[in-house]
């Protein structure tokens, strides 16, 4: 009698995505209730749910906090905290998926000039009234077009002779990033108005401040078809991770592969930046912890990394509303500082052979 082997340990990778699914699951439910509470005003987190239990379903029907705080967990917060969880995710899940179609261990929606794109138009947008015809949404529609002007470019650039390498993407995106990069530095530096330069350089290095239920709502739903769209070509995905060749003998074309998918990205991600700016390193970061912990396959990490980019982006944003209050830093910069570390010890735990 022989037992079957499980080479690839798929079994105990499969128990382990369970179990860190339910625990991060367990750790957003309880994070939001907390980060909610946290800032220049601090609110217990009991009371916290007793808001949002009353406006959600009417309970409890006697009052017993001031309007002041009512006001700060329904209007100003809660939108700000769910913001955060959809940008997060949005985020983790672009980055697993950047770095599957380019096998770049470092790509991220910065590197491949995507979020660059969507800054580009948008900042035109506040500088300039690009856009203004759209109306109210005009601000999000240009973030959106810029993604997905920038990864159509990114996408052209790479492609020589009907064929397009992981190494010709990674290089078109960084020299598109850094043409964008001026052209955003040049548009705030020929605005006359220094008050809205100064605005669209705290919007381009991230920030929640600006969220509403409407925003919110918008991006999850964004967020929610983009991940189910990722995980309906999951296999594929760990086909061209694995390679090019590996993907055409399977009967995938990797090609329309990294088009579709770039495609879908940049969309994403122009909305994340019309919610939120430009929020760097949670897309690099988080697919690498997410891998740690569930391994390669794409149907495990894109949901894994999805929960732990929400948790790690709310968590984030109370650092960026507290460390200086009531001066809030650019979220940007806290993700950097924090992410960055990360990346050290990600560095020194790496296969010395890779």
């Amino acid at each position: 009698m022989t037992t079957e082997i499980d080479d690839l340990d798929h079994d105990r990778r499969r128990r382990n995505t369970w179990w860190w699914m339910g625990g991060l699951i367990i750790a957003l439910l309880v994070s939001i209730p907390i980060t909610v509470g946290l800032g220049p005003v601090g609110i217990a987190p009991g009371t916290v749910a007793q808001i949002v239990s009353h406006h959600l379903f009417g309970v409890p029907q006697e009052v017993t906090w001031t309007s002041a705080e009512d006001a700060i967990v329904w209007l100003l917060r809660v939108p700000r905290v769910l913001l955060g969880v959809a940008v997060g995710a949005g985020l983790a899940i672009a980055g697993v998926a950047l770095q599957a179609l380019t096998r770049n261990m470092l790509a991220e929606p910065y590197l491949l000039g995507v979020t660059s794109g969507a800054s580009t138009l948008a900042a035109a947008s506040i500088l300039f009234g690009f856009g203004a015809g759209i109306g109210s949404s005009s601000l999000a529609a240009s973030a959106a077009i810029g993604a997905l002007l920038a990864g159509v470019g990114v996408f052209l650039l790479a492609r020589v002779r009907g064929q397009m390498t992981s190494t010709r993407l990674v290089l078109a995106g960084v020299s598109v990033g850094y043409v964008l990069h001026a052209i955003t530095s040049f548009l705030i530096f020929a605005s006359d108005n220094p008050d809205a330069g100064r605005a669209v350089l705290f919007w381009i290095l991230g920030s929640l401040t600006l969220a509403s239920g409407g925003s919110a709502l918008i991006t999850a739903v964004v967020v929610l078809a983009t991940l189910l769209t990722l995980l309906i070509v999951a296999r594929s995905l760990d086909a061209l991770a694995i390679g090019d060749n590996t993907a055409q003998t399977l009967g995938i074309s990797p090609n329309k592969l990294r088009a579709g998918a770039m495609l879908v990205v940049a969309l994403c991600v122009g909305s994340l930046v019309a919610a939120s700016g430009g929020i760097g390193f949670v897309g690099l970061i988080i697919p690498h912890v997410a891998r740690m912990c569930v391994g390669t396959a794409h149907r495990r990490l894109l949901p894994v990394a999805a929960m732990f980019g929400a948790i790690f982006l709310i968590w984030a944003d109370v650092l960026a509303r507290t460390v200086l209050a009531p001066q809030e830093l650019p979220l940007g910069i806290v993700t950097a500082l924090v992410g960055a570390p990360l990346l050290f010890v990600l560095i020194r735990r790496l296969d010395p052979t890779r």
